[in-house]
């Protein structure tokens, strides 16, 4: 509500009896100090023209003596009937002349009598900062009514002065003397007006400007009120800001403290300004919506801390904790798992397996964990894993071994037999599918293919087999690691298409070089010493160089076999085959002998083998010393596998006997 500096127009009681004087001229405005006026002047059917214009110059001979302008006294005129018109604001004009004009250009609207509606709309329409109101200075309103209002005007005239509107209500011949006092401020006397005729309307204007131009206490004279001084007739009293109360000496303030006086509903912290107070919160506490109550600042739930684990939440502040099984490191926020097997904190016969601040018992390989989850028994490997041995598991203690039929001999990967050890290669055939060899021959080719993997140990443990087709370019028909058996590999081979085209012998190799030996193709590491066989099958002259990458096939450590058909050169096959030549390049004229040269292929390859025949081996010859070496050797370390297997048990046998005494 605004503060009322109404000295001199609170002192506009304009007294009945009050005669008339000559008006302040031009050079005599009366100095009242700034006001915000509006005149809201009834223009319904019922007021005649000529007393239209008699208001009119009503309103101009008071505006004439006030002092005018945007520092002073702002102006603003409103007309009403059934509706409104808000005929200039009090922003609108800072001189009188702009007023008088504006004032001289009304239209009457000449209908009803809505007098509420009017005032509601200086309440909330011409009072406002936007249409020039200013806070702190006094408002005033003025309201020319002839007759009784159409509408309710009691409540809404009561809510203006309420937000501080000093109303004055004059009413002219046929107005309601109820009406004018239910719209008028008190005291009724100084604020409610009735002439009889628009022609006496001039007394009231005589009276406003007497009152308007008296001496002001409060401007002319040194009153001392600290804050705001406030006029009467003849007279001054002190007020206070909102905030403030009056002292006992009438014109200092004091701050009214609403904290220290307990006139407050804050939860924890009331912080005072004069007259009112806001609320805060204790540290760790944070100022809920309602400006009241305070919450806990959960600085774990909000994600605002640090902790590995687990956040322990205080009221702003947060500690850190650790799950089960761990503990929490001297930085107070990470976590370490306990291990209970590294502390020696465990009852596991042989292993303990970690978990944090937990541990579980397991056995070594050949041992199976008893029911007390602790200690172990030996087992017989053969019967409960999947051995894989190919003929015979053998179990020793915690382990076994792989033993084969006799004439057979135990493969590198220590669970297939064979026939002969250079059984487990990794082969990769380069078949010449130019145009010069004919569909026909193509499918003898294939066939002389399958015949070479029939004399194979295929598996992917053995022997593996990859297929690469060439002409004017290359094509790797399947990896190394594709097929691992010799079925698989035949049906393979006979879906293969006849390329066509021409002879890139030289490419085919760079090809086999750089891509069919890798170990993402199938290859095995070089590491395990498995032979690295390429075989090239040709039947003309190459159109390329051959000599660079066959020179570094064998550098490769790659032995290479050649096999020439029908126009093959000679001299080309042995630029590609390994040494000695005699048993690794092989020609024929003819196509239909190809799978001669498959048969002598074999006896390289497994050389232990001869076309069925057993071969008599002379028992002093070195290979057979060393053949004989190796298997003693085998035996001697199976045998020393199986005394260590029983030293351990028996160990722990000991053991046993000694914790239950």
């Amino acid at each position: 509500m605004k503060m009322r500096q109404l000295g001199a127009l609170c002192l506009l009681t304009l007294a009945a009896l009050a005669s008339a004087r000559p008006k302040a001229g031009p050079e005599q405005k009366c100095k009242s100090g700034p006001v915000d006026l509006v005149f809201l002047i009834d223009s319904s059917r019922s007021v005649r023209p000529h007393e239209f214009e008699t208001m009119r110059k009503f309103m101009i001979d008071i505006l004439s003596t006030l002092d005018i302008g945007l520092n002073a006294t702002r102006v603003g005129v409103v007309q009403y009937s059934s509706q409104l018109r808000n005929e200039f604001s009090l922003k609108t004009h800072a001189k009188l002349d702009a007023m008088v004009k504006g004032i001289n250009e009304i239209i009457p609207l000449a209908q009803g009598t809505m007098t509420g509606l009017a005032i509601k709309y200086i309440m909330n329409s011409a009072f406002i900062a936007e249409e020039g109101d200013r806070p702190q200075v006094p408002n005033v309103a003025v309201i020319v009514t002839d007759g009784r209002p159409q509408d309710r005007v009691a409540e809404v005239a009561a809510e203006a002065r309420e937000k501080g509107i000093e109303i004055y209500a004059v009413g002219v011949a046929r107005a309601d003397m109820a009406s004018l006092r239910a719209m008028a401020s008190p005291p009724f006397e100084d604020h409610v007006f009735l002439v009889e005729s628009f022609d006496l309307i001039h007394q009231f204007g005589l009276q406003f400007q007497d009152k308007l131009c008296g001496m002001d206490l409060c401007l002319e004279s040194d009153h001392g009120c600290e804050h705001i001084c406030e006029s009467s007739p003849g007279s001054f009293h002190c007020l206070c800001l909102p905030g403030y109360t009056l002292n006992e000496d009438g014109k200092t303030c004091a701050a009214i403290d609403l904290c220290a006086q307990g006139k407050h509903d804050c939860e924890q912290i009331c912080v005072s300004s004069p007259g009112s107070f806001t609320c805060d919160c204790n540290k760790g506490y944070k100022l809920n919506d309602d400006k009241k109550t305070c919450s806990t600042i959960d600085l774990c739930a909000e994600g605002k801390h640090d902790c590995e684990q687990i956040c322990i939440s205080a009221p702003g502040v947060f500690t850190c904790d650790c799950n089960e099984g761990y503990t929490l490191n001297n930085d107070k926020k990470t976590c370490t798992p306990i291990d209970l097997c590294a502390e020696g904190k465990h009852d596991c016969e042989q292993i303990c397996i970690s978990a944090p601040g937990v541990f579980t018992c397991d056995c070594n390989k050949g041992f199976k964990l008893n029911k007390d989850k602790k200690t172990c028994t030996n087992m017989d490997l053969c019967n409960t894993v999947e051995h894989g041995c190919e003929h015979q598991c053998v179990s020793t203690l915690g382990s076994y071994y792989c033993i084969c039929p006799e004439g057979q001999l135990l493969q590198e990967d220590g669970k297939s037999c064979g026939t002969c050890k250079s059984a487990n290669i990794d082969l990769v055939l380069l078949i010449d599918g130019s145009k010069s060899v004919r569909p026909q021959n193509f499918e003898l080719v294939k066939k002389f293919v399958n015949q070479v993997v029939d004399s194979l140990d295929v598996s992917a443990h053995g022997t593996r087999v990859g297929l690469v087709q060439y002409s004017s370019r290359v094509r790797t028909e399947f990896p190394l690691n594709m097929y691992h058996t010799a079925e698989e590999i035949k049906a393979a081979v006979m879906k293969v298409d006849y390329m066509e085209k021409g002879t890139m012998t030289g490419l085919a190799l760079k090809h086999m070089l750089e891509n069919s030996f890798l170990e993402s193709e199938g290859a095995r590491p070089s590491s395990r010493n498995i032979p690295r066989i390429g075989l090239v099958f040709t039947d003309g002259r190459s159109q390329d160089d051959i000599t660079e990458y066959a020179k570094k096939a064998k550098e490769a450590g790659i032995t290479m076999y050649a096999v020439g058909v029908g126009k093959a050169v000679e001299d080309e096959l042995r630029v590609i085959a390994s040494e000695p030549q005699e048993k690794h390049f092989y020609y024929t004229t003819d196509f239909t002998a190809i799978s001669n040269i498959a048969e002598n292929l074999k006896l390289n390859v497994c050389p232990e083998e001869s076309q069925g025949e057993i071969e008599v081996k002379d028992p002093c010859a070195c290979e057979s010393l060393v053949e004989f070496q190796q298997a003693t050797m085998s035996s001697l370390e199976q045998l020393t596998q199986k005394l260590s297997g029983m030293t351990t048990r028996l160990e722990q046998l000991e053991n046993q006997l000694l914790s239950r005494k």
